[in-house]
């Protein structure tokens, strides 16, 4: 076909199957039971090898033409893996060597200030780190990583969330900012804890964010959560403890369908976030963390070098 005009269906475009996704959907609670259809079509799925084990499975999508990395945080088949469980570093470090470059992970917290209630979309813009024993860097034993937290999440992403929550219709309020606090778990807060944490200014408490954001920080890949909340935190209202039922009562039976239906609105709303930024340059502090560390010569391109394995034995 040399010199001849190509058929409009022989033009020169990479499909989605050929593209290499760079945005990764991180779900929370509830991720592994979504409508038929809410993600798209599937076209891969994996777990990663890394060197702090493997990582959760790592599935390939395409949504509307969109390609995507999708990945559920605490299981497959329901909420098996709890929040102090979860292998972040794997997870974080997968996505990194899969080449993505901007993560939008939801999350399923309670609420703290009385602001919010059940079946409320939040974009958080600061955290509070509470957790204990979750391994925290993945630079143990070596000189790199004293990152800079402001913003803590990354802005552009945040404010494309915002964007694409605000095109989608009636339902759920939405809400952009707010304080996540983030506890250890699996138990849930005592009431004294909650007292304290509003003191302290957080608006919000669930057990996911925290390492998880500082992480996708330390390997310059753009994270941002979405949050659905999905009870009252402890003492935050006066509600009795009902025996069996979901969180023993925080939950009110009337917040149920509203909850259920914010879950449900979140891949399309983080999807077309993500795919309003793709292909643009990345022009925020997320992108270049460990800049000063390039320029002393400290680090080099290939950020597999710039880990320490698990143990801090450095390398």
């Amino acid at each position: 076909m040399d010199g001849q005009p190509r058929p409009p269906a022989l033009l020169l475009r990479r499909s989605a199957q050929s593209e290499t996704p760079r945005f990764l959907l991180l779900g929370g609670s509830g991720a592994y039971a979504l409508p038929a259809g809410a993600l798209g079509k599937l076209l891969s799925s994996r777990r990663v090898r890394t060197p702090y084990g493997l990582s959760n499975p790592v599935h390939r999508f395409e949504k509307d033409g969109f390609p995507f990395f999708f990945l559920s945080r605490h299981g497959e088949r329901g909420y098996e893996i709890t929040a102090p469980y979860v292998n972040y570093r794997a997870n974080v470090y997968a996505a990194k060597l899969l080449g993505v470059t901007r993560i939008i992970a939801w999350t399923g917290p309670g609420a703290i200030s009385r602001k919010y209630r059940p079946g409320d979309l939040v974009f958080p813009d600061d955290i509070i780190d509470f957790t204990r024993t979750r391994p925290s860097t993945f630079y143990e034993g070596k000189g790199i990583g004293f990152l800079r937290q402001h913003p803590v999440f990354c802005e552009p992403l945040r404010e494309a969330l915002l964007r694409a929550a605000g095109r989608g219709g009636r339902g759920n309020r939405v809400l952009g900012g707010g304080t996540y606090v983030c506890t250890e778990g699996p138990r849930l807060e005592t009431a004294a804890e909650i007292r304290f944490f509003a003191k302290a200014g957080a608006d919000l408490v669930g057990m996911t964010l925290c390492p998880e954001a500082f992480l996708a920080r330390e390997l310059e890949i753009c994270y941002a959560p979405v949050a659905y909340v999905t009870n009252y935190a402890e003492g935050a209202r006066r509600l009795p403890y009902r025996r069996g039922a979901l969180f023993e009562g925080m939950l009110p039976a009337s917040g149920a369908e509203a909850v259920e239906a914010a879950k449900n609105r979140i891949p399309a709303m983080a999807i077309a976030a993500a795919r309003a930024l793709a292909g643009g340059e990345r022009d925020c502090p997320c992108a270049v963390s460990m800049e000063r560390y390039r320029k002393r010569g400290v680090i080099g391109a290939d950020f597999r070098e710039w880990v320490a394995p698990p143990g801090g034995r450095g390398r």
